[in-house]
């Protein structure tokens, strides 16, 4: 019986609603009579749109430069023509300008199909190629991967970490690209490893999808691949990259530190096996696997579909909704987004789309009883009723002072407030205020 390790400090059990979609295999949509490519799909400033509005584009080409360190490379996913350029809101209420391309009905699938040797390349050209081809963290961060894989002068990578925890409930599209693409994803770290040259490399898998510990096993050992697969305990938040280093490697991030100042690179296994294309295939990154599910959904699954589909395409992919939703929800229940809107484009960084109704009425915003349910379950160890009061009686700066930026989001407060408070929201708004009143 393997030891299935964890992160001590917090986190809760919400039910992994994963059944829906988990029997699914990865089904490539049927090609969307349009596409909306957003110049904002990753941390930091949108990229620079050099195309024009009348422009023809093949699948892969460069369509928006990166504009600044933090940015990153957007590439056409489609080969068509380009009919319009307008404002369009994301799921996470960001507003940008983006390409709307009519795809060519003979869009050719084979552009990408003739493998390169990578062992030529140095960690130099390698990093080169990886900022080239507009990749960024695909568990949601979206950060720029060649930003993150730049390791200064001076440090040292000690530990790669694979995140193939995927805790957020209904997602499976981590776990199906596991099942489907286990050597790819094996082959992308040792490309990854071959940038930043860490002491060790390690993958941890939460126990709910035991079926990808054995499969990676089986391959590392066949391969002789320096990799050690870690099972943990199903516990959210389990994949968030400061609860899983403390899990797999014992070290624990300080307060505003990265990773990488405890010698650790985290990286998504979506993003690993996306690494692993545009260097073996040099295929930018223009397309991602997304989950469709919830309890309005007709056929939940999981789906390849070009960035910049439209929300109401990948739902008709999933046979259309069973049920009218109450919730659409861009990524996971627990740190997703809400939005309205089904011509909402998906990005690099969107894992699924959810459509809910509630079997009850939400139960109704009470006052704080001053439970300490909240702060047991925040596994940074913030006091959340704390920073909800000062952000409501507008102490921004007081809030930030109580650090406020170290919260993640996570929602673990939110879920285990009986007072039912918008506990997350409050945070996210009181950032944003704190940052302005500076």
């Amino acid at each position: 019986m393997p030891k299935f390790l964890t992160f001590k400090k917090g986190g809760v059990h919400p039910d992994d609603m994963k059944a829906l979609s988990k029997g699914s295999p990865i089904q490539r949509i049927t090609m969307p009579k349009e596409i909306v490519i957003s110049m904002s799909q990753h941390l930091g400033a949108p990229a620079a749109c050099i195309k024009q509005k009348g422009d023809s584009v093949r699948k892969g080409e460069l369509i928006g430069e990166a504009s600044s360190f933090i940015s990153a490379n957007i590439h056409s996913p489609v080969s068509g023509k380009i009919v319009d350029i307008r404002k369009v809101t994301l799921a996470n209420s960001v507003s940008c300008d983006a390409l709307v391309i009519e795809p060519e009905s003979d869009d050719d699938d084979t552009s990408f199909e003739s493998p390169i040797d990578y062992t030529g390349f140095s960690s130099e050209e390698l990093l080169q190629k990886v900022k080239e081809s507009g990749l960024v963290g695909m568990g949601g961060a979206t950060f720029p991967m060649n930003v993150k894989l730049s390791v200064p002068i001076g440090k040292k990578v000690d530990y790669l970490v694979l995140n193939g925890v995927e805790c957020e409930p209904y997602l499976t599209a981590d776990y199906t690209l596991m099942k489907e693409k286990t050597e790819e994803i094996l082959l992308g770290a040792m490309i990854i490893a071959r940038i930043v040259n860490p002491k060790f490399i390690k993958l941890g898998i939460e126990a709910n999808k035991m079926d990808c510990v054995a499969l990676f096993n089986e391959v590392i050992e066949r391969k002789g691949y320096p990799i050690e697969v870690i099972p943990l305990k199903m516990k959210y938040p389990q994949g968030d990259e400061k609860q899983l280093l403390k899990a797999t490697t014992g070290r624990e991030i300080p307060s505003g530190k990265l990773p990488l100042d405890i010698g650790s690179i985290v990286c998504n296994v979506g993003t690993v096996y996306a690494t692993y294309q545009a260097i073996t295939f040099g295929k930018p990154l223009f397309e991602r696997v997304v989950t469709v599910s919830g309890n309005c959904i007709s056929k939940p699954g999981n789906f390849l579909a070009p960035i910049g589909t439209k929300v109401c395409d990948l739902i008709e992919a999933a046979g259309g909704f069973a049920f009218e939703p109450e919730k659409l929800i861009s990524g996971g229940p627990m740190m997703g987004f809400s939005f309205w809107d089904l011509d909402t484009p998906i990005t690099k960084g969107t894992s699924g789309i959810l459509a809910i109704r509630f079997d009850e009425k939400p139960a109704r915003q009470t006052n704080c009883i001053h439970c300490g349910k909240c702060v047991a379950a925040c596994p940074i160890g913030l006091e959340p009723t704390r920073l909800y009061n000062l952000i409501k009686n507008g102490k921004y700066a007081a809030a930030m002072a109580t650090d406020l930026m170290d919260c993640k989001e996570c929602g673990c407060c939110a879920f285990s407030c009986p007072a039912h408070l918008p506990l997350v929201q409050a945070f996210r708004m009181g950032k944003k205020l704190g940052r302005v009143k500076k």
